[in-house]
């Protein structure tokens, strides 16, 4: 992988974005993972404006001090990044106490909930700034196994790092002098009190499910028996939440009324 070409590329893909939706910059917001850490460095590397922005709800206490730690390696590198900080707990505690709790169902509506009162929040800032909200996810999370809250997280207007892999992005970010505590950091989404890793949730690494995913482009069809128990696991594990999750990676399916109707 060519880093520096690739770095170059996607800013000036994000540059050209900008300038032909007539936007002054982006808004991101910074979870303190990879991710976010390398999207927002991508961002302030076009010199147009970027608001990075942390949106604590009842967040651990480690993944708000690697969102400040990069916030903070931002501002000391590029003068056209600027902070803010939205605390969001309050809100989303106001917002539970309307609805019917207590099953695994609703924990769940919650932790998205927390994700769409993000994107919520990022389209407050970015409009009048004129700015575009930047996404975040990976092709992994976005093209992949749909590890992502539909409107919540995915609700952006651009995707710069969405045709890389999880280790591209850290590939990336180590080549960008991102601090490693970020770039090395076990990913999460943040959307569980208990801190539970993205790993934890998905029953697999990225590793195992980048391997999936080329896998399953190149076999389609007949799966080699000589296999190994893991392998043919993780197989299973990407083919089940692909297509569990198709709904949020294809569009928004339009009944078409026959003209004959109309």
């Amino acid at each position: 992988m060519n880093d520096v070409k690739i770095a170059e590329h996607i800013v000036n893909w994000m540059t050209n974005y900008a300038q032909n939706a007539r936007a002054k910059g982006f808004v991101i917001g910074i979870s303190g993972g990879v991710d976010s850490a390398l999207t927002s460095t991508l961002c302030a590397l076009t010199g147009l404006d970027v608001t990075v922005v942390s949106l604590p709800i009842h967040q651990k206490t480690a993944e708000l001090n690697r969102a400040d730690l990069h916030i903070q390696w931002l501002s000391e590198n590029f003068s056209n990044v600027r902070k803010v900080t939205v605390e969001l707990s309050a809100t989303f505690d106001e917002m539970q106490k309307c609805l019917p709790q207590g099953s695994s169902a609703h924990f769940l509506a919650m932790a998205n909930t927390r994700a769409r009162l993000r994107m919520t929040t990022l389209y407050a800032i970015a409009q009048p700034l004129s700015c575009l909200v930047a996404g975040t996810g990976n092709k992994i999370e976005d093209f992949g196994v749909g590890f992502y809250t539909k409107y919540g997280d995915g609700g952006v207007d651009l995707s710069p790092i969405a045709d890389l892999t999880k280790t591209q992005v850290r590939a990336l970010a180590r080549h960008l002098n991102i601090p490693r505590q970020l770039s090395e950091a076990p990913a999460t989404d943040g959307l569980w009190e208990d801190g539970r890793t993205d790993e934890d949730q998905l029953g697999a690494t990225y590793p195992e499910l980048e391997w999936a995913m080329a896998y399953l482009e190149n076999v389609p069809e007949n799966i080699d028996e000589t296999l190994t128990n893991r392998q043919k696991e993780v197989i299973e594990i990407y083919t089940r939440l692909n297509k569990q999750n198709q709904h949020k990676m294809n569009p928004i399916p339009v009944c078409i009324i026959p003209k004959e109707l109309l």
